[in-house]
């Protein structure tokens, strides 16, 4: 039987059910596929490459990119188990790209931030102004999600900016005034000083890809990511070291992630009928998706309950 293939999440969870063996403790065979460095990584464990993500080295570039998490589910990840926000999960899983894991979901901390210095105070004050956002991705949905409260749709103005990384590194370099970003690059730009405008937060689902993927493995990859969230509730200072794993090398001078937050957190409750039809009635009513990536597949077929 093949290995387990995970791809990790800028996280915490995966890196402490590792190293403290919580995936050896379920007889999980596993390997991480991991995109970006593989500095700092620890050894004793198979680390693979990969491609499906945009949370590697940023890419400087003033294009717009039209690209982003649901793209890489349509085009099918290369592991068995991966996360994105709920949204992009929910969509893909709808069109018959992976399915839906329905019995965890997590939540993440996020935020439009600026420079400390720029004149935009409130979420008003974004009103027909850039936000940096990645397409079809997490900051792109959370922050039409937050801004719907503010502004009308016709008032708010995304720009599409690659990967998480990239917005940072935008941010940084004044290109862009403001931009949506979570967890991990949350923390590098409150560090270097940059506020946050309007809070973002958001939940992120489970994509299992593939048809061959055995549920057991499943459960227990689960099990071990639950142990690991109790550690991190009880104490989180204990892994923010964990963090620089999946940091891109040009921010890790920046920051002391000693005094980084917990980050996502993985809540162990269903992701419901209710809450996958609502979600989906919100992406059509918005037009955010082609008639060509539209998928209409219901709950039972699409999430895994």
């Amino acid at each position: 039987m093949s290995q387990f293939k995970i791809q990790p999440h800028s996280r915490l969870q995966e890196w402490i059910a590792e190293d403290k063996g919580y995936f050896r403790d379920e007889g999980l065979d596993y390997v991480f596929h991991i995109p970006g460095s593989l500095d700092a990584m620890g050894v004793g464990r198979s680390y693979h490459l990969s491609g499906d993500t945009a949370n590697g080295g940023a890419v400087q570039s003033a294009d717009e990119v039209k690209h982003g998490a649901f793209e890489t589910m349509e085009a099918g990840r290369t592991c068995d188990i991966s996360a994105a926000c709920h949204w992009a999960v929910n969509m893909a899983a709808s069109g018959d790209h992976g399915k839906m894991w329905g019995h965890a979901y997590s939540v993440t901390p996020a935020g439009i931030y600026v420079a400390a210095d720029s004149s935009i105070r409130k979420p008003e004050d974004l009103r027909e102004r850039e936000v940096g956002v990645g397409y079809h991705s997490g900051s792109h949905f959370s922050a039409l999600q937050a801004l719907e409260a503010f502004l009308q749709p016709d008032e708010i103005r995304l720009k599409f900016i690659g990967s998480p990384n990239d917005r940072v590194a935008q941010l940084l370099d004044r290109r862009i005034e403001s931009a949506n970003v979570f967890g991990l690059q949350s923390y590098i730009v409150e560090q270097q000083g940059f506020r946050k405008v309007v809070d973002t937060s958001f939940m992120i689902g489970f994509l299992i890809s593939g048809e061959d993927v055995a549920m057991s493995d499943v459960e227990r990859y689960f099990r071990a990511l639950q142990r690991a969230q109790r550690d991190i509730d009880v104490e989180h200072q204990q892994y923010t070291h964990y963090y620089l794993r999946e940091m891109a090398d040009e921010f890790k001078p920046l920051v002391d992630v000693r005094a980084f937050g917990p980050g996502e957190r993985i809540v162990f409750e269903p992701y419901t009928r209710e809450v996958y039809e609502q979600t989906h009635r919100w992406m059509k009513k918005l037009e955010l998706f082609s008639a060509e990536q539209l998928g209409e597949a219901n709950y039972r077929t699409a999430v895994l309950v």
